[in-house]
């Protein structure tokens, strides 16, 4: 990258994501101004709502463009059915019956293989809680180190198509894609905040998503692992890794929301937990186009706005619901704007995919609202928290908050300083067990990505790489040269040349170029600490 591009990128702010889609071709005439935001034709986005694809019809209908797996696995179980009541017209005679199914490939049809692809919906605890999960490892190989992939907001795993393959080539790994709880395929509970106070209602919406993934953590028996988030799944990755500290090898962060602090964003009234919200990525580019124009200091934002956003009257995916026959015509404009630089037949199956996940159940959108403010903007930044990542007491917390250079109180803690008010001193050290001063960690990798014409805030990025080097200086400052061997909490930005917010599907061929030098970057640093360390 040039000097000039370089400084380019590194002062630009959170901006108007329609500022990073490319031009149309040159030389075709303008279509009408509506045609233009929305180009699928009136009758063809009728047939799409009468036909009522499946998610699991359009996800296999994506997954089949991964290279040597034209037939991949699809369980056909869906974490809710469509909301139109018109009948699915697929018919996936080739998609498995069985809620676990895998796909073998061979030496000879796969030249990066064997391997085995894996497509299942994994239960969790309580009622109507499972993820999709779509895997692949390489067979005849050890699996030691795994990927974790999560998608961003209102998306799907079937987004990464162009990733699973290449990325699967690294010996000893498996990759793993998740659709997050309440979105994609994943099953869609009833999303409902019982906190009452403001700090409360965003942890108890963090912990809705990240508890979740530690659950199918612990089912899956994995003990450490790398873990990629983009977009909303990027700041859900570093609350896990803030949550439950000791589980991570290296955090990924690709055009992640959430990092900058906004003064309105952080000091703005919570949603009413009886009309909650949902922000949504249309709502997102309008306020940043206003913010774009916006001289600092930062202005608030309209309050018709804000009464939108926390009336949960701007959700898309209520108004794909809502729209009936009008539904995939209202799609194809966003769609159009994401994927008209890929290949036509890629870019529909995109288009029908998203448009059969918009249209389920509402669940996961109704959290955000409390994660984040108009804009994109977090109510709880990350560069408040960000420096506490790969630093943080392995131990319990009830939430994704920073860790001091003390030991927090636990649970138990708490338990224990309650009951001794009410206990006699012999029962109380009959009762208790040996003082453990926990261990804390010693630092994570951690990578921000972002595309060259990213509208994500890149300033954001390079801010909290400075934030983390700090507090490795502060950390280290009177440290052995042994505990400075073992601290590995680094950061850096990447950008991604020629690629916007989706920068794994923009810029995919970069992209899986750094994901590979980043994962055999932890196989290396595994190798000199020890195998399990």
């Amino acid at each position: 990258m040039a000097d000039g591009e370089g400084e380019d990128v590194r002062s630009r702010t959170q901006q108007s994501p329609l500022a990073s889609q490319r031009a149309g071709a040159a030389g075709q005439p303008a279509p009408g101004r509506f045609a233009q935001w929305f180009p699928l034709g009136t009758k063809e986005g009728f047939s799409q709502w009468w036909a009522g694809l499946s998610p699991m019809a359009t996800e296999h209908r994506v997954l089949s463009f991964i290279p040597y797996l034209q037939s991949p696995p699809t369980h056909t179980q869906t974490g809710s059915a469509p909301v139109s009541a018109n009948p699915s017209a697929d018919d996936l005679n080739l998609a498995r019956q069985t809620s676990e199914e895998h796909v073998t490939t061979n030496s000879i049809t796969d030249p990066y293989g064997p391997r085995r692809w894996n497509s299942e919906m994994v239960e969790l605890s309580g009622r109507g809680r499972a993820l999709n999960e779509f895997s692949v490892e390489r067979l005849g190989e050890e699996v030691e180190d795994n990927l974790v992939m999560l998608h961003g907001y209102g998306a799907g795993l079937g987004f990464f198509y162009r990733n699973f393959e290449p990325l699967s080539r690294e010996a000893g790994w498996k990759v793993y894609a998740l659709d997050l709880l309440g979105m994609g395929r994943s099953s869609r509970p009833a999303f409902k905040i019982h906190a009452k106070d403001r700090k409360g209602q965003i942890i108890e919406a963090e912990n809705w998503f990240i508890d979740a993934l530690e659950e199918w953590r612990i089912k899956r028996g994995l003990e450490r692992f790398t873990l990629l988030g983009h977009s909303l799944g990027g700041y859900l990755a570093a609350a896990y890794a803030l949550k439950y500290p000791g589980r991570l090898n290296k955090l990924i962060l690709a055009s992640p929301v959430g990092i900058p602090e906004d003064p309105y964003a952080v000091s703005e009234e919570m949603p009413d937990p009886k009309d909650v919200a949902a922000a949504n990525e249309l709502t997102q580019e309008a306020a940043a186009e206003q913010r774009k124009k916006a001289d600092p200091p930062k202005r608030r934002l309209p309050g018709w706005l804000y009464y939108l956003w926390e009336a949960n009257m701007i959700s898309p995916f209520t108004f794909v619901r809502w729209s009936g026959p009008l539904g995939p015509r209202l799609v194809s404009g966003w769609s159009s704007r994401r994927f008209g630089h890929l290949p036509e037949d890629e870019a529909r199956a995109l288009h029908d995919y998203s448009y059969s996940l918009f249209r389920q159940r509402g669940s996961s959108e109704y959290a955000l609202a409390y994660i984040l403010a108009p804009g994109a903007f977090a109510r709880n930044p990350l560069i408040r928290r960000i420096q506490g990542v790969g630093r943080q007491w392995i131990q319990a917390h009830e939430g994704p908050t920073v860790d001091g250079d003390t030991p927090p109180k636990t649970a138990n803690d708490v338990a224990l300083a309650s009951s001794a008010s009410s206990t006699t001193t012999s029962n109380l050290q009959a009762s208790s067990a040996p003082a453990r001063t926990p261990k804390r960690e010693t630092g994570i990798p951690i990578v921000f990505m972002y595309g060259s014409h990213d509208w994500m805030d890149v300033a954001g990025g390079f801010a909290a790489e400075e934030k983390i080097k700090q507090e490795r200086e502060r950390i280290l400052t009177k440290a052995s040269p042994e505990e400075r061997r073992r601290d590995h909490g680094e950061a850096k930005v990447v950008i991604i040349n020629n690629a916007g917010h989706h920068v794994y599907l923009d810029g995919w061929e970069q992209f899986n170029q750094v994901m590979h030098e980043e994962m055999k970057d932890v196989r290396k640093r595994r190798m000199l600490l020890g195998k399990g360390q």
